[in-house]
């Protein structure tokens, strides 16, 4: 099956394209009439088709019947007379723009041949990419994604950790006009400072101790390509400096010499951090950040998009089988409903993980409830709630890695000041604003209990029958 994409915002069609070879069609894509109409000798199954393009109006190329094929047309005017106009001129289907992509799916299926379940159940939809996500923050990032692939446009992609910032630099890279060329990825975190410099800048022999000949650095070895400069948050500050000359001159200096070498490369930076707080506070660059920044790119974490996980965790689950040479087990729908529960604060690296020891330890030919928990860490497998121990110290993990590598200061107070009116407030509402049966529960003086309701302007009141 093949399908013809004509639209000249490249994001769109990145997306169409994802979900089109999902459901197992090969796609042509055009930004224009002139480039659509060069495909006028391939014979397609369906055609999605802008109206408004740059060389002129979709709407006139369905009329013209060079394709007599079901055609979608795509626009974001949602007026009924464009929906009308497109029905009249002999269009399929009209979809408006943001479209739902399950919408897509379906009116892809409604033109494909049908196959036996059992062959569609043998062969899966494959996916070279665990950027996976069917949720509108998904979608949005890979629209993004598809606007700046082709550019040369610096991109900040910021993101918990684990969640995936070198895969969205690689994403970059294979989709832009360089993915013939290198992929250099450095980590600054992981690089000791004093050897930092010779690693992006490179060096020249006697330059240091230990520096028995030249060697060039990471931006001449993506020369022509694509340097990812993973958590650029912990550069120190003098490499800040250097580092901003070389985005401004486009020129490097290697560690013991005067020469500017000339690279051309396509800079990818990503951080876990708020580079912004770390800029008040004095520890990052205020000018290198805009130059960063051009396209700020966010990944969300997992759980916030819950209804991707089952999706990831069943590709997750397949690479870590074929990785191991082993038969794919089943996915209960118990398993699955824990895997989405869960809070995921590792994000995509830590269900990866999880998914390769459920394909290692599973006993059986199904992944059950009892073998998720296991694979989580749970002490009794058989529990699917966790205890209130568990629930405080998962969540203040979740809130200390969010910190990152920011000094936080006067914790203690702050997390009592989110704990206690939470704790006063629900034993008010269980003794109906009594508060000497309130200072009984809380075991504490009923002056204190009064001082505290003060000082958080809870009133006993309230909560009184």
């Amino acid at each position: 099956m093949k399908a013809l994409i004509v639209d000249d915002d490249q994001g769109i069609r990145w997306i169409l394209e994802r979900v089109l070879k999902e459901e197992g069609f090969e796609v042509i894509e055009a930004g224009s009439i002139a480039e659509a109409e060069a495909q006028a000798n391939e014979t397609f199954d369906i055609i999605f088709l802008d109206v408004y393009l740059p060389d002129g109006n979709g709407m006139s190329l369905l009329e013209s019947g060079l394709f007599d094929v079901p055609t979608v047309m795509l626009t974001a005017e949602t007026t009924f007379g464009h929906a009308a106009e497109a029905y009249r001129s002999g269009a399929m289907e009209y979809l408006p723009k943001p479209f739902d992509l399950n919408e897509v799916r379906q009116l892809a299926n409604r033109v494909a041949p049908q196959k036996p379940v059992a062959e569609k159940e043998a062969e899966p939809p494959k996916t070279d990419t665990v950027i996976i996500g069917r949720s509108q923050s998904m979608q949005n990032l890979f629209r993004t994604l598809g606007r700046v692939a082709a550019s040369d446009l610096t991109v900040m992609i910021t993101g918990e950790s684990g969640s995936g910032k070198e895969l969205v630099a690689l994403e970059l890279h294979a989709r832009s006009p360089r993915k013939n060329e290198a992929f250099v990825p450095i980590n600054t975190a992981a690089i000791p400072a004093e050897l930092l410099e010779a690693e992006l800048f490179g060096h020249e022999k006697g330059s240091f101790t230990g520096a028995d000949r030249s060697r060039s650095g990471k931006f001449e070895q993506a020369d022509g390509g694509t340097l990812f400069l993973d958590e650029i948050g912990d550069m120190p500050a003098a490499l800040q400096a250097k580092l901003l000359r070389v985005l401004e001159t486009g020129t490097v200096q290697r560690v013991g010499s005067n020469k500017d070498h000339l690279v051309n490369v396509r800079l990818l930076a990503a951080t876990h951090q708020d580079l912004q707080m770390k800029i008040r506070k004095g520890e990052f660059r205020e000018d290198l950040y805009y130059r960063l920044n051009v396209i700020p790119v966010h990944i969300p974490p997992l759980r916030e998009r819950r209804d991707d996980i089952p999706e990831l965790a069943e590709f997750l689950l397949q690479q870590a089988a074929e990785e191991l040479d082993m038969n794919v087990p089943i996915l209960l729908d118990e398993a699955l409903e824990l895997l989405k529960r869960y809070d995921w604060y590792g994000n995509v690296r830590e269900l990866k993980n999880v998914m390769r020891r459920l394909a290692i330890l599973t006993p059986g030919a199904s992944i059950t409830l009892s073998d998720v928990a296991l694979a989580l860490g749970h002490q009794d497998s058989s529990e699917e709630q966790e205890t209130l121990g568990d629930t405080v110290r998962r969540t203040l993990k979740g809130y200390m890695d969010q910190l990152g590598y920011a000094e936080a200061t006067g914790l203690h107070k702050h997390l009592l000041e989110q704990v206690e009116p939470a704790l006063l407030v629900l034993v008010m509402e269980k003794c109906h604003g009594n508060q000497l049966k309130a200072s009984d529960m809380l075991g504490l003086n009923r002056n204190t209990v009064r001082k505290l309701l003060k000082q958080y302007q809870i009133d006993p009141g309230y909560f009184r029958d």
